[in-house]
């Protein structure tokens, strides 16, 4: 059924429509995430636990891949970087120096109607992003008009439109990053109230006030009830790297500037967890603090910024999907922060941090812990604590993006559609699946030993010819397999076998001696670290 123009007319607000159709493909592919073994929903049998997934056989292959591509990236391609892995639990004065004890909240909304709770700082940014659309719309519009002739800053200096939504965008972001500062509760309400923001549930204005919520998990730790003391989770990972970086630097004889990475999980106490694996309570971080000498952070952040865009576009899901968004608003700690955000399909959003955190953190905790952290500068013959930069990917956010990329339905010329997920191939969980073609013929022993003899160089599937070529092959597109092997009844004369690619369906017949020159290269995390260390050099 086709509505045509009159569609339109039927919904006044158009971008309504665009919402419901980008929610209805984010649906499809949570589901396809459970569906093929790429996410769970924790402790399901028991109705699971809200806000906490868990990583089925394929996606815990894809999320190895991503964090392998992740650490070889900072340890392999740059001598002065090495990793850790800091324990989850941590002394309770580590996160009263950090900060995270008295300032690490967020300020909470609800809606008496829905009874849905809302981030208030994320509606009044969201209502902010909606006037820069509004901007960038009329732009569009003006220059699809105009064409070659259009001249687009003239126009946002002087269009009457641009200029109303601009003042009003001028006028809210001031007005918010001001009541922030505090953060001044009342005052969020208060502009959540004057924007005429609704919830999206009730599409009511009925709001509670604007309350503080601290977002990090306790717990006790002793042998017995009256000999215990409070700890918590870590809600980052950050900070174990820095009560590290004296053991690091001695041992590893390092001289600035230098970086300690790690991967580990971290836990959030978040009220608003939404979207899948986007925010969850338990999750997975790969960050790296790169220390140098103070007066040269802002080179290194920039540095950073461009080899951590290098790294994401490296994997060829659009360099039009990726942005920077530059906080105009800092943390207490910082001196230049900015996101690379990648577009969703609810739009926007922010997968890594990169910032400038000073040297706050190492200052800190040789305050609280009243031990010396500072650096002998061999070259200038003085000690001083050195200035950070951080770089701070969130694994899950960053599997979403791919799955999210990757996801496609694509109709056929016999008018089928298969479901296939384009993902960049050194990131596949299988890399290759061996079929034979049915159980004559000595094909299931041959094909055994292609799977024997490539398994030990990249993940290797034996597919079982009980199901038809056709549906092996439709598995294996929904997984994301990039190639497929088929061995027929001409494979014991020739030693040859059909090999198709996924994202052509293209099928060529070529050597079972090739197949492992053939498929390496392509399917190989060195490929990606090959490309990127090319742009490093660069830089």
């Amino acid at each position: 059924m086709s509505f045509g123009n009159n569609f339109v007319n039927l919904w006044p607000n158009f971008e309504i429509y665009k919402i419901m159709a980008q929610e209805d493909v984010f649906k499809k592919i949570v589901s396809h995430c459970k569906e093929y073994g790429f996410v769970f929903p924790s402790s399901e049998i028991y109705d699971g636990l809200a806000a906490v997934y868990d990583y089925g056989q394929n996606g815990v292959e894809l999320k190895n891949n991503i964090k392998q591509y992740w650490w070889q990236s900072m340890v392999l391609l740059h001598s002065n970087i090495v990793g850790i892995d800091a324990s989850i639990f941590m002394h309770p004065l580590v996160w009263k120096a950090s900060g995270h004890v008295d300032a690490f909240n967020d300020p909470l909304i609800d809606n008496r109607d829905s009874k849905k709770r809302y981030r208030a700082d994320v509606l009044i940014e969201d209502q902010i992003a909606k006037y820069d659309e509004k901007i960038d719309k009329e732009v569009k519009k003006a220059a699809k008009k105009f064409g070659d002739a259009f001249d687009e800053k003239k126009f946002r200096e002087t269009n009457p439109r641009v200029l109303d939504h601009q003042k009003k965008r001028d006028a809210l972001h001031e007005r918010y990053t001001k009541a922030m500062q505090g953060p001044d509760l009342a005052e969020l309400k208060q502009i959540i109230l004057d924007e005429g923001i609704v919830d999206p549930i009730s599409g009511t204005k009925n709001w509670t006030d604007v309350r503080q919520f601290n977002l990090m998990f306790s717990t006790e730790v002793g042998s017995t009830s009256d000999a215990t003391s409070k700890i918590y989770l870590r809600p980052e990972t950050a900070q174990g790297i820095f009560v590290n970086y004296l053991n690091v630097q001695k041992t590893g004889r390092m001289k600035l500037p230098f970086g300690i990475a790690q991967i580990g999980k971290a836990f959030r106490n978040e009220i608003v967890a939404r979207q899948f694996v986007f925010r969850m309570r338990e999750f997975e971080q790969m960050e790296m603090q790169f220390f140098c000498k103070p007066g040269t952070e802002m080179k290194w952040f920039e540095y950073w910024k461009k080899v951590r865009l290098a790294w994401h576009e490296t994997l060829g899901m659009g360099n039009e999907n990726y942005r920077f968004h530059d906080h105009e608003k800092l943390a207490h700690y910082a001196n230049a922060a900015t996101d690379i955000e990648f577009k969703m399909p609810f739009g926007f959003k922010e997968v890594e941090g990169i910032h400038s955190r000073t040297d706050f953190d190492l200052s800190q905790h040789e305050k609280f812990s009243g031990h010396q952290i500072k650096y002998f500068d061999p070259e200038t013959k003085e000690s001083y604590t050195p200035y950070d930069v951080e770089t701070s990917i969130g694994v899950d956010r960053m599997f979403l993006s791919v799955m999210c990329h990757s996801y496609d339905e694509e109709k056929l010329e016999n008018g089928e559609t298969r479901v296939v997920l384009h993902l960049p191939e050194a990131l596949a969980p299988v890399k290759c699946a061996v079929f034979p073609l049915d159980r004559k013929d000595n094909l299931p022993e041959i094909a055994q030993q292609i799977v024997d003899d490539l398994k030990f160089h990249f993940n290797t599937h034996y597919g079982d010819p009980k199901d038809s070529i056709g549906k092996r092959y439709r598995r294996q597109d929904a997984i994301g397999t990039p190639f497929c092997v088929t061995v027929d009844h001409d494979t014991p004369k020739d030693q040859k076998v059909t090999l198709r690619f996924r994202d052509t369906m293209e099928q060529e017949r070529v050597p079972i001696s090739e197949l492992r020159s053939i498929i390496e290269d392509r399917v190989s995390i060195t490929s990606l670290l090959k490309k990127l260390g090319k742009t490093i050099k660069d830089y």
